[in-house]
C-alpha cells in the first residue's frame, strides 16, 4: 500500500501534464494486436469487453484508480481499433498463381521500385473466377511493348497478366507485405507483358475516381509548363504524382535527406495553411471596419482550414496527407476556440485521431517521423519560450535562418534513428541541405503553388510557377552536390524489433514528464542504442519464390543469381547495412555449381538449391546429398528429405537458415508473422 501510495503521490504531481501519454498508451493496444500470433477469436474479444466493463466499474467506485483504469482502457481501446479497421477492410485475397486475362477499372496510377507504370485496378473480372473470391482490387506492373492507350482513371482496361497472393515478408520479421497490402484491400499484384488496351471509356463514377483524374490533369498541366526534372518536382509537391521523377533525382533527394520534401506531409501542409492564415490575417487587417467588427483571426483560420482540405484532395489523400491535415486541423481549431494552438496536447489529440482511423499506420514510417519531429519541435520551442529572462533581441534576418536551423536540426535529430532503422542509411549532411532548402519552401515555392491556384481560373497559372522553377532548380541542385561528397551516407544494419520502441519510450518520458525523473529516460534510450549495436543478421536467407539465396560471408552476403529477385536481394543487402548491389554481392559466391543446381555451405550443413524443373528434379533425387533442398518449382517431395518446393514456399513464406550443433535451424515468415486475417 506504501508503494502505492507513493506511486499515487507521483502521478498527482503530474497531473495536468498527463493526456499526453494517451495515444502513447492506446498505441501500445494497437501494437499488441499486431503483434498477436494468432488472431483473436470470438472468447478473446468477449475476454476485451469484460476487462473493459471491469475498468469502467473500478474506475467508478474508486477515484484512486481511474488513472490506471483509464491507461488499461486505452491499451484495450487500441487492441478494438485495430481488430475493428483489420475486419473493416477485408476483402478476397487471390489463393494461387494466376495467368490469364485481367479486367477492371483503373483507380490509381504510379510506378514501381523498378520504375515500372503500375497500376491498381477495382471491380476486377478474372476468367474463371467466383466474383465472390475475386479480389477487389489488384495491382499490376506494366512491361513490355505498351504505349496502345493513355492510362487514366476511370478508364476500364484489359490486359493478360500474372497475378499472385500479395508476398509476405522477404525475410522472416521483415517489412509485412501481405499486411500493408490487406489494409489497401489490395487482393492481389503482379504484372503485364502484354499491350493493355481500353474496353470501356470513362464515365461518371465516385469521387475518389474524379478527383484523381483532376490532379493527374493538374500534374499534367504542371509538367507542360515546368518542363524537365523541375516538373516532375513541382507536381509531386502539389499533387502528390511522382510519376515524373526519375530514379536518379530521387537517390540524390534520399541520400542528401531531401525525399521528405516530395512527400506531401507535415511540411508542406504547415507551409501551405500557414501561408494562407498570414495572408488573410494580413488582407483583413488591411479593411479596419472588418477587424473591428468581425474576428479576423477566426476567419483567417477558417480560410487556412479551406485550403489544407482542398490540397488534402488534390494531393490523393494519402495516409501522410491525410495525418498532416489533422494535425494542422487540430491546431486552427484550438485557435476558433481560443486556446494555444501549438501544445504537446494537440499533438496528443492529433495523435489519437490518426490512430483511430488508420491503426496501421502506427507501423510506418511516415506516421513515425511525423509524429518524433513534431513533438520534439514542441518541446524544444515550448523550452526556450519558458526560458526566463529577457530575449535577446535578434535582427529578423538572423531570427529567420537562427529558426530553421534550429528546427532542421531538432527534427533530423528526432527522425534520424527511425530513418535509419527503417532505410538502413543514415545522410551526414542533411542538416547543410535542408539550412539550403527548405526556407525557399515556405518563402517562394508554396507561395508561388498558392498565386498559381489563385491564377489559374484566368490562365495566369504559369506565373505562380515560373516563381517556383528557380527554387525547385536550386533544391534539386542542392541535392545532387551534397549527395556527390564523400561520405555523404553511412549504411546501418537493422535493429531487432524492440529497439524502436524502447527508443521512442525514453525520448517521450523525456519530453512529457515534468520534473528530474524526466532524465531517466536517457539510459533507456542508451539501452535502445546498446541493443542496436548487437545486432545480428541471419546466416542464410531464402526468397519465398526459392528463386535466390543469400548466405553470409566473410565478404558480406552472397547472393545466388546476378539479376532477377530484384526486390527481395536488395531488401536483404540493404538490412545488412551493404553498400553492394546485386551484382556484386552475386561476385562473392564461391558455390558448388554444377548447370542449375548449386551446394551452398552453411557451418557444418550443405543447402541444395535448384532452379527450373530439371535441375529441380535433379536435386530431388539427390537430395541425400544435401541437408536442406531449396527448388522454385512445385514438384513430389522425396521422402526423407528437408525440401522446400514452390508449393511448400508459398506456405511457409521467406525462410532464414542458421547452423546450430544439431544441424542447420530453419525459421519461416509464417512462424513470425503468425496466423492472422492476412495471412491465411
Amino acid at each position: 500500500m506504501r508503494i502505492f501510495s507513493k506511486v499515487e503521490a507521483v502521478l498527482d504531481a503530474q497531473r495536468g501534464d498527463l493526456f499526453p501519454w494517451a495515444p502513447v498508451f492506446f498505441g501500445l493496444g494497437i501494437g499488441i494486436y499486431f503483434a498477436l500470433r494468432l488472431e483473436p477469436g470470438p472468447a478473446a474479444w468477449s475476454f476485451v469487453a469484460a476487462l473493459a466493463l471491469f475498468c469502467c466499474t473500478v474506475a467508478w467506485r474508486f477515484v484512486a484508480a481511474r488513472l490506471w483504469m483509464a491507461a488499461i482502457l486505452l491499451i484495450l481501446g487500441g487492441v478494438s481499433i485495430a481488430g475493428c479497421r483489420a475486419y473493416s477492410v477485408a476483402e478476397p485475397v487471390l489463393g494461387f498463381r494466376y495467368y490469364g486475362p485481367i479486367e477492371g477499372r483503373i483507380v490509381a496510377i504510379d510506378r514501381s521500385a523498378s520504375d515500372a507504370l503500375r497500376l491498381t485496378l477495382d471491380g476486377v473480372v478474372m476468367r474463371d473466377m467466383d466474383p465472390s473470391r475475386t479480389p477487389t482490387r489488384v495491382r499490376v506492373s506494366l512491361h513490355g511493348q505498351q504505349g496502345y492507350i493513355t492510362p487514366e482513371p476511370g478508364l476500364r482496361v484489359i490486359m493478360t497478366g500474372h497475378l499472385s497472393p500479395p508476398g509476405g515478408p522477404v525475410e522472416p520479421g521483415g517489412f509485412d507485405f501481405q499486411r500493408h497490402a490487406w489494409f489497401q484491400s489490395i487482393g492481389a499484384v503482379g504484372y503485364t507483358r502484354t499491350p493493355v488496351l481500353t474496353i470501356a471509356p470513362y464515365t461518371n463514377g465516385s469521387f475518389s475516381v474524379w478527383i484523381t483524374r483532376v490532379r493527374l490533369r493538374i500534374s499534367a498541366a504542371v509538367q507542360d509548363t515546368i518542363k524537365g526534372r523541375a516538373g516532375g518536382f513541382a507536381a509531386a509537391i502539389t499533387t502528390g504524382d511522382r510519376a515524373g521523377m526519375d530514379q536518379a533525382t530521387l537517390e540524390a533527394l534520399r541520400a542528401s535527406n531531401l525525399a521528405h520534401l516530395l512527400a506531401i506531409s507535415g511540411l508542406h501542409m504547415g507551409l501551405l495553411t500557414g501561408f494562407v492564415f498570414a495572408a488573410a490575417r494580413v488582407g483583413l487587417s488591411l479593411c479596419p471596419r472588418v477587424v473591428l467588427v468581425m474576428p479576423a483571426k477566426k476567419i483567417a483560420a477558417l480560410l487556412a482550414l479551406v485550403a489544407g482540405a482542398i490540397y488534402l484532395a488534390l494531393s490523393g489523400g494519402n495516409v501522410a496527407t491525410e495525418r498532416a491535415f489533422i494535425m494542422v486541423a487540430v491546431m486552427f481549431l484550438a485557435l476558433l476556440v481560443d486556446r494555444r494552438a501549438i501544445t504537446l496536447r494537440a499533438v496528443a489529440v492529433a495523435a489519437l485521431i490518426v490512430l483511430t482511423l488508420r491503426p496501421e499506420a502506427l507501423y510506418g514510417p511516415g506516421f513515425q517521423m511525423s509524429f518524433a519531429a513534431t513533438t520534439a519541435l514542441v518541446a524544444v520551442f515550448g523550452g526556450l519560450r519558458a526560458m526566463p529572462g529577457e530575449k535577446r533581441r535578434w535582427p529578423k534576418w538572423a531570427s529567420f535562418i537562427w529558426g530553421v536551423a534550429l528546427s532542421s536540426f531538432v527534427a533530423g535529430l528526432a527522425t534520424a534513428p527511425i530513418a535509419a532503422a527503417h532505410f538502413n542509411q543514415v545522410p551526414h549532411y542533411g542538416l547543410i541541405a535542408n539550412i539550403l532548402s527548405v526556407p525557399l519552401m515556405g518563402a517562394i515555392i508554396i507561395p508561388g503553388a498558392v498565386l498559381a491556384a489563385i491564377l489559374a481560373p484566368i490562365g495566369g497559372a504559369w506565373i505562380g510557377l515560373s516563381l517556383m522553377k528557380p527554387a525547385i532548380l536550386w533544391i534539386l541542385n542542392v541535392a545532387e552536390t551534397v549527395a556527390g561528397w564523400d561520405g555523404a551516407v553511412s549504411k546501418v544494419i537493422a535493429p531487432s524489433p524492440a529497439v524502436l520502441p524502447l527508443m521512442a519510450l525514453g525520448a517521450l518520458f523525456i519530453v512529457i514528464w515534468r520534473g528530474r525523473a524526466r532524465w531517466m529516460g536517457l539510459p533507456v534510450m542508451a539501452a535502445a542504442l546498446v541493443l542496436w549495436s548487437q545486432a545480428t543478421r541471419p546466416e542464410m536467407l531464402i526468397a519465398q519464390s526459392g528463386g535466390v539465396i543469400g548466405v553470409m560471408t566473410d565478404q558480406g552476403r552472397a547472393l545466388t543469381k546476378p539479376k532477377g529477385e530484384a526486390f527481395a536481394s536488395g531488401i536483404w543487402l540493404e538490412n545488412d547495412g551493404d553498400r553492394a548491389d546485386q551484382p556484386t554481392a552475386f561476385a562473392r559466391a564461391s558455390f558448388r555449381e554444377e548447370g542449375r543446381m548449386r551446394w551452398i555451405p552453411i557451418g557444418n550443413g550443405i543447402v541444395l538449391h535448384a532452379t527450373g524443373k530439371v535441375a529441380s528434379a535433379a536435386a530431388v533425387k539427390d537430395c541425400k546429398s544435401a541437408d536442406l533442398v531449396v527448388v522454385n518449382v512445385a514438384i513430389k517431395r522425396a521422402d526423407g528429405c528437408a525440401i522446400y518446393d514452390a508449393k511448400r514456399l508459398l506456405k511457409t513464406g521467406s525462410l532464414a537458415v542458421a547452423a546450430t550443433e544439431n544441424g542447420l535451424k530453419v525459421t519461416t515468415a509464417r512462424e513470425k508473422s503468425g496466423l492472422r486475417l492476412w495471412s491465411q
